[in-house]
């Protein structure tokens, strides 16, 4: 599978779509299909030290993955008259980070936000960073299998990237009651990745006043590939096109 970034040419309004920690494109990749056949622009970057070998995350930090969606944020920018931001899990983090830093955003879109991670060996990685490169990851959890052919991700955990994802959680714990734009948090029920209050916590602090928290419950981690993606794909497109200011034209 190719873990090449994505743009799909489309209206005046624009989403960014942000994969998750050691992932790729691809996992944005029906999503993303689905939203330009609405009408929507589509942008889907790969974040620095993704889609090659899993040593090369540990040569980045979370403030070169902001940077780099960042950048993407821009370009986006420069053809679309309204612009939305979506993450899937870490992907979700960079969203929040980017509502809060950057002007202007129409809404945030977060599936599995990963702001509270259900294995505890993230926690050790400041110190085992120093002591191990990377760490064998278990097996992937899908409701359908045939998901997994949207999914190009490393087979481990690099060990001092956990750390800046660790860090970057930290940020956005510290930020979330600054980020007010339209924000839509999408959570599955059997996500063994993130702990089940993820989305509860992030949407009880955030400063949002028009926000909305929907979970699903025939999916894993990766919600925009498994079993239940038509949903939160069309979930989505609702809502974009309930706040695209009369500029939402369809293809």
């Amino acid at each position: 599978m190719d873990p090449s970034p994505f743009i799909l040419p489309g209206g005046p309004v624009g989403v960014l779509l942000i994969h998750g920690f050691t992932g790729a494109p691809p996992e944005m990749r029906p999503i993303g299909d689905y939203l330009n056949q609405q009408g929507l622009t589509v942008s889907a970057p790969l974040l620095p030290g993704h889609g090659t070998f899993v040593s090369d995350m540990n040569r980045f930090a979370w403030q070169d993955w902001v940077h780099h969606a960042g950048a993407s944020l821009e370009a986006l920018r420069s053809s679309c008259g309204r612009v939305f931001v979506a993450g899937l899990s870490m992907g979700s983090l960079i969203a929040l980070y980017l509502a809060h830093t950057r002007e202007g955003l129409s809404g945030i879109i977060l599936f599995s936000p990963a702001i509270r991670l259900a294995s505890r060996l993230i926690y050790l990685s400041p110190v085992a960073k120093y002591f191990m490169s990377a760490m064998q990851k278990e097996k992937g959890f899908y409701i359908d299998p045939a998901s997994e052919r949207y999914c190009w991700a490393y087979d481990q955990h690099p060990v001092r990237a956990g750390h800046e994802l660790l860090k970057l959680i930290r940020q956005i714990e510290r930020i979330l009651p600054k980020v007010t734009c339209p924000s839509l948090l999408i959570q599955s029920a059997k996500d063994p990745v993130i702990r089940a209050h993820s989305g509860r916590i992030i949407y009880d602090r955030i400063g949002s006043k028009d926000k909305e928290l929907m979970m699903v419950h025939n999916s894993g981690h990766r919600i925009t590939i498994d079993g239940e993606r038509d949903i939160v794909a069309k979930k989505a497109y609702e809502f974009i096109a309930e706040r695209s200011g009369g500029l939402f034209a369809k293809n």
